[in-house]
């Protein structure tokens, strides 16, 4: 496809912005996928190349909040392949399966996920996990293998639900978002993995606003680390709004 310059602007201003907001709380492909409509992209290419940019802003949050020591390796390390496999899963259940049926769900998970982080205000903002027990261990798995699914199947959401799992589990708001890049990086490549192998990816736009994602993501990562839990709670509850009112309006109205 043909590049000019406007399109060129669009893709790097919302690459950024997308980064800069998904780097802490998830939701970036609210504002980076509809760019790349916009620009004339059809969706499934434009799905696809928005996998590849997010991919590298997700590496980027990853690799920053892994050296803010946000990262918990020894026990994200055994979830990551699972994680992986499951997004591949769901990435290709996509082409028998209209992804569509599931907005009703998710409006009334992304309801309680903003219900339950409002009422709880002390919520995330010191870290209070415990070592898992044979039952919340399987439930946290569980609930992150279904949602590295669900990435690869339809997407909007996923890091603010991976955040809202760690939140149950005791992380605070820094850990959690630090370890849910890790994981919605894996559930990325895997689903870009199987766009690539379907050839709908269009690597001129993608990589081109894949290089703004990568600066958004460092300053919006570092700008999450600076002002701390408080600033990412926030963000996070404006947010799952956010998810809440675009996914109610295209189920009823789009």
């Amino acid at each position: 496809m043909e590049l000019d310059f406007f399109t060129c602007i669009i893709l790097v201003f919302f690459g950024f912005v997308g980064a800069f907001i998904n780097a802490t709380v998830g939701g970036g492909g609210l504002i980076t996928l509809p760019a790349l409509l916009s620009v004339g992209l059809p969706p499934s290419a434009a799905i696809a190349t928005n996998k590849l940019a997010a991919t590298m802003g997700n590496l980027t949050s990853t690799i920053t909040f892994f050296k803010a020591g946000k990262v918990d390796l020894k026990l994200m390390g055994p979830i990551v392949p699972f994680v992986f496999i499951f997004s591949m899963l769901g990435a290709y259940t996509v082409h028998l399966i209209d992804s569509s049926i599931l907005t009703p769900l998710i409006i009334v998970m992304l309801i309680v996920v903003l219900i339950f982080t409002v009422l709880k205000k002390n919520w995330g903002s010191t870290d209070a996990h415990k070592p898992f027990t044979w039952k919340t261990g399987t439930l946290f798995v569980g609930s992150l293998l279904l949602l590295g699914f669900y990435d690869g199947f339809f997407g909007p959401g996923t890091g603010s639900f991976i955040i809202f799992v760690f939140l149950l589990m005791g992380f605070d708001f820094l850990q959690a978002a630090g370890n849910a890049k890790l994981l919605n990086f894996a559930s990325n490549i895997a689903a870009l993995i199987m766009f690539l192998i379907l050839g709908e990816v269009v690597f001129l736009y993608g990589l081109i606003m894949g290089v703004s994602m990568i600066v958004g993501a460092f300053i919006g990562t570092k700008f999450a680390l600076k002002k701390g839990t408080s600033f990412v709670r926030i963000l996070f509850i404006l947010m799952t709004i956010v998810l809440i009112v675009k996914n109610t309006y295209d189920y009823f109205w789009g």
